[in-house]
């Protein structure tokens, strides 16, 4: 796995959790879990719909932490006065608390002009 990687594990309904105890004693720190729902089959009727889920686990290992650590302080030193964090996976482990230099997390940015411009209208 690349330093800073993401592992995304899709498990069972029913035994997923013996799949995040694995990812846990592999090393991974568990970030979150997501859901995936898709129905399943073409329903004759609304009442027969049967909907389905598959749980995804979100998982990283400590060392990507040091190691994004290491890359701002890096650029901190080359004169560089924040980061952008334009991509959707490093503001789950790096932010302003963590991060050698300011973080700009591109996603929170865009939903708070979204919504400033939703409330002023």
């Amino acid at each position: 796995m690349k330093p800073g990687g993401f592992l995304l594990a899709f498990g069972g309904t029913r035994t997923h959790h013996r799949m995040w105890s694995a990812i846990e004693d592999a090393g991974f720190v568990i970030q979150d879990t997501i859901m995936w729902l898709y129905g399943s089959g073409f329903p004759k009727g609304r009442a027969q719909l049967k909907p389905a889920f598959e749980l995804i686990c979100v998982a990283f290992k400590t060392e990507a932490v040091a190691y994004f650590q290491r890359v701002f302080a890096r650029v901190k030193d080359a004169g560089c006065d924040a980061v952008v964090l334009g991509c959707t996976e490093i503001p789950l482990i790096m932010n302003d608390i963590n991060s050698p230099l300011p973080t700009l997390d591109s996603t929170r940015l865009l939903a708070r002009a979204a919504l400033r411009r939703a409330v002023a209208e």
